[in-house]
């Protein structure tokens, strides 16, 4: 369930109700080629909503400090946080690298803070500084709130985990996970997350509610508005349909 802000009055005393949201991002030293835009971007965006915090998850150690030294240069609140890839002998996909970190911010999210939300932000992307007010605007009566965004080669999609908001409770009742068959071929974490939320008969809500870039590399991007989802793209997407497709592909 989505809480409004503002503030409630408890035994005469006023008690800030307004939801307090972790950005969580897994980062990379390759994929951090827009990582001082990627950090600006977050700086406006806690401008815009204080009640935020950002958590970097690297699995390259020798990264750490130097992420720590952006939070300060930036004057991001936030900190940066190492983890494991742990996958199958066989696999050969980069996903599980992305996978293990947002699984291992799930978990810190719940054991070490009182966050009502996680938001997924990916760092190759920059986006609405308005955004977290507008997610949470769209939360109302859902459990994960998912924006588009401009795929990095052709194409948007209404699919991926780079612009996605999830509550609380949901996270309690779900983990980060991804298959890898010996064929290599993938079902990503955000369609395991789809299937498990429709097993529990879990709302979302998709669109594009945000504007925002995709970098395909330090100077080029793909942008987007907001705007509505055509006829095709909602059918396409319908929960029931989305569930079958993704069970036979597994």
């Amino acid at each position: 369930m989505s809480r409004g802000g503002g503030t409630t009055v408890v035994g005469g005393d006023s008690v800030d109700v307004t939801p307090h949201v972790l950005i969580c991002t897994p980062v990379f030293r390759k994929g951090a080629y827009i990582i001082d835009k990627f950090m600006s971007n977050v700086r406006d965006i806690q401008l815009k909503y204080p009640a935020s915090e950002l958590l970097l998850a690297t699995a390259e150690s020798d990264f750490i400090e130097e992420l720590d030294g952006l939070l300060t240069a930036y004057h991001i609140r936030g900190r940066v946080i190492p983890y494991q890839t742990e996958k199958p002998d066989y696999a050969r996909s980069r996903i599980w690298n992305t996978v293990c970190g947002r699984e291992t911010m799930r978990r810190y999210m719940l054991s070490h803070t009182s966050a009502d939300y996680m938001l997924c932000l990916d760092a190759d992307m920059t986006y609405d500084a308005e955004g977290v007010k507008i997610l949470l605007g769209e939360m109302q009566g859902c459990s994960l709130v998912h924006s588009g965004y401009p795929l990095r080669d052709y194409g948007i999609g209404l699919s991926g985990s780079g612009c996605t908001m999830l509550a609380r409770d949901i996270l309690e009742k779900v983990r980060f996970r991804c298959y890898e068959f010996r064929n290599g071929h993938v079902i990503p974490e955000d369609l395991m997350l789809e299937v498990d939320m429709f097993r529990m008969r879990s709302k979302s809500r998709r669109g594009f509610f945000l504007s925002i870039c995709h970098y395909k590399d330090e100077n080029e991007a793909k942008c987007i508005t907001p705007h509505p989802v055509g006829l095709l793209r909602r059918i396409s997407n319908a929960p029931l349909l989305r569930y079958i497709l993704i069970r036979i592909s597994i």
